[in-house]
């Protein structure tokens, strides 16, 4: 299956890294060109959207979109990592009558838009080189310097005491490189609590949601029983339908193949957005949209084979 291209969105498994799911689909599609769209930590489920063959080159566009999760925060104690995988550092008895409804919806309210978030010390960014996760286990903690992010959306479901402790049940909707267990804790040290994450669940990514999403357990059963799994592939044209298209007139289809740039006499848009240029229903390549002497036009980024 190795002329399989497009995008399969799978339902992630607790217990296995976004890489560990990666291996897995290139074994079952019989290809080295597979990459994923946006990391999920290996406690978190959900939507992990993975591009095979020729989708590998739209992974930068899709990773960029926004998210949407399902978290519960537990308020009354803090861990190492910010979720429940790590050590409790500290703990604090709740008092359960005062975290209303009312109070809690304030708070998100006033969290909605860009913020900015100190990325936790077990995390994948780099510092002079290093993985945080890598000098955490090594028991360094350095300094990290703040990064921009936009919530969209904070939607309160449930408060439920659990002894001392009480969890909060939300969705977020939120720009990329956002990171839940962050925003619980700094959500919690607004209450007046230590907090961690309790559990997430990524319900959407981009335009793909959990609704279409299909367990890696079940795409290994039906590869097992000798199923065509490209079936299970969104093609290239839709996982990318999100952004404009324009058709190119006829006598201009082999330059842009060709990787040239053409005019875009009629469009209104944004100089430097996307658009997606197309000969009939054939996708030709992704664009960025620039102005030159005579308008707009289009300068290739990512031309696709015919097949596509």
């Amino acid at each position: 299956m190795s002329n399989a291209h497009g995008v399969l969105v799978i339902d992630k498994p607790a217990g296995m890294t976004s890489h560990d799911c990666v291996a897995r689909i290139r074994r079952l599609y019989g290809t080295k060109k597979v990459g994923h769209t946006g990391t999920l930590d290996p406690d978190v489920t959900g939507v992990l959207p993975i591009c095979i063959g020729h989708a590998t080159r739209l992974v930068e566009y899709l990773q960029d979109l926004p998210k949407r999760y399902k978290v519960v925060m537990r308020l009354g104690s803090s861990t190492t990592t910010e979720d429940a995988s790590g050590d409790v550092l500290e703990q604090a008895k709740v008092d359960a009558a005062a975290i209303t409804t009312e109070r809690i919806e304030q708070l998100l309210q006033s969290f909605l838009g860009e913020i900015e978030q100190v990325p936790p010390m077990f995390s994948a960014v780099k510092v002079n080189g290093k993985r945080l996760y890598d000098l955490a286990r090594e028991g360094t903690v350095v300094e990290r310097k703040p990064r921009k992010v936009t919530l969209y959306e904070l939607t309160l479901h449930e408060i439920k005491a659990d002894g001392d402790s009480v969890d909060i049940s939300f969705t977020c909707t939120c720009s990329k490189g956002t990171y839940m267990r962050t925003l619980c804790v700094d959500l919690g040290r607004a209450l007046g609590y230590p907090a961690h994450m309790k559990l997430l669940r990524r319900i959407k990514s981009g335009p793909f949601a959990e609704e279409e999403a299909i367990p890696l357990h079940v795409l290994e059963e039906r590869a097992a029983n000798g199923e065509d799994l490209s079936r299970h592939l969104v093609s290239i044209t839709q996982a990318i339908s999100f952004l404009p298209s324009y058709q190119v007139k006829p006598e201009r289809i082999r330059a842009v193949r060709n990787g040239l740039a053409t005019a875009l006499p009629g469009v209104n848009a944004e100089v430097g957005s996307l658009i997606c240029l197309f000969a009939g229903e054939e996708l030709l390549g992704i664009h960025r949209v620039c102005r030159g002497d005579k308008g707009l036009f289009a300068k290739a980024e990512k031309v696709f084979p015919a097949e596509v």
